[in-house]
């Protein structure tokens, strides 16, 4: 067992080899950071809790990858760079295996988008792992979820879907392991985010869904949507392992894909056609912005879909089930 501070110094301060913009980092009671001249600072905070957001048991080293993923993916959100991150971390007991792999797999991710590590807290009690990420943005330029204008293409990245079914898989074939992936390491979408300031007209990053997230994004943004159910971007393996009907409501409420879901004018279609071509993920164009309220999702034949009752709610939690007979 590892005191408070042998813990940190062992596994999270990394200060030998401090970043540019951070003064002072772990060992003081506060970080210095600097700025670049005319950036803005754009601060994200998720906490990830063991039994609500990822099952109890989970690899201790994805515990540490998820946990800054979905601040990463904030960030990405809103069009920013992520540059540091502070963590508070509550353990049962400080168990030297179970802390060494949590922070191998955060800092695979911080070292893939160079996020320095910059402070935060260690406790006893419960699993938990709150974390904080600071970014920058030019000034005035961050992607907001409210300034989509009434005829904006609406877009998505990734597989929605794919994430809530790995949760719920054993992994017991190939497409089982796939999909328990995408819910063990989200691939946070900074660089598509990045690449998106000037361009998207509003953003948003989906953790409880997409219909759930895209509606807030709408409802800041003072419009509805008229979307096409068939534009959905199924995985194959997302079909294979719970069937069509199944995977449709998992894509709109499953939550915990940690795409980006966006707006783009027309007048800025060819650079956006443009840039896509060279990202590495997927988007797919699912609808459009309508100056009348609510999200109007049709299926292949024009006919209305009905969306059940929403996406993923701390105090409203709906559990979602494998069908038994999935095809």
């Amino acid at each position: 067992m590892l005191a408070e501070f042998d813990l940190i110094a062992r596994y999270f301060d990394r200060s030998a080899g401090r970043a540019l913009g951070v003064d002072v980092g772990i060992g003081d009671d506060g970080a210095v950071l600097n700025l670049a001249t005319g950036n803005s600072l754009v601060v994200v905070t998720d906490a990830i809790v063991e039994g609500v957001h990822f099952p109890v048991y989970t690899p201790a080293h994805a515990v540490g990858y998820r946990a800054l993923a979905v601040n990463l993916s904030d960030i990405a959100a809103m069009g920013a760079n992520p540059r540091w991150a502070s963590l508070a971390l509550a353990l049962p007991d400080a168990d030297a295996e179970w802390v060494a792999g949590f922070a191998a797999g955060f800092f695979l991710l911080a070292d893939a988008y160079d996020v320095e590590l910059i402070g935060g807290d260690t406790v006893s009690g419960p699993l938990v792992a709150t974390v904080t990420v600071h970014g920058e943005v030019a000034a005035d330029m961050a992607v907001l979820r409210s300034n989509a204008s009434e005829g904006d293409a609406i877009y998505v990245t990734g597989n929605p879907g794919d994430a809530v079914a790995g949760r719920l898989c054993e992994g017991d074939t190939d497409a089982e392991h796939y999909l328990a992936e995408r819910f063990l390491y989200p691939t946070p979408r900074v660089h598509e985010g990045l690449s998106l300031n000037g361009i998207a007209s509003a953003m948003i990053d989906i953790s409880d869904g997409l219909h759930a997230d895209l509606g807030h994004l709408l409802l800041a943004s003072g419009l509805g949507a008229e979307l096409r159910l068939d534009a959905l971007p199924l995985s194959a393996e997302l079909l294979e392992t719970v069937g069509r009907d199944q995977a449709i409501e998992m894509a709109l409420l499953g939550g915990d894909d940690y795409e980006l879901c966006f707006t783009v004018p027309a007048d800025q279609d060819a650079v956006f056609q443009a840039l896509v071509s060279s990202w590495d993920c997927s988007v797919t164009h699912i609808g459009i912005t309508v100056a009348a309220e609510g999200q109007r999702w049709q299926d292949d034949a024009q006919q209305l879909y009905a969306v059940p009752d929403s996406g993923f709610d701390h105090f409203v939690v709906a559990a979602h089930e494998l069908p038994e007979d999935a095809e």
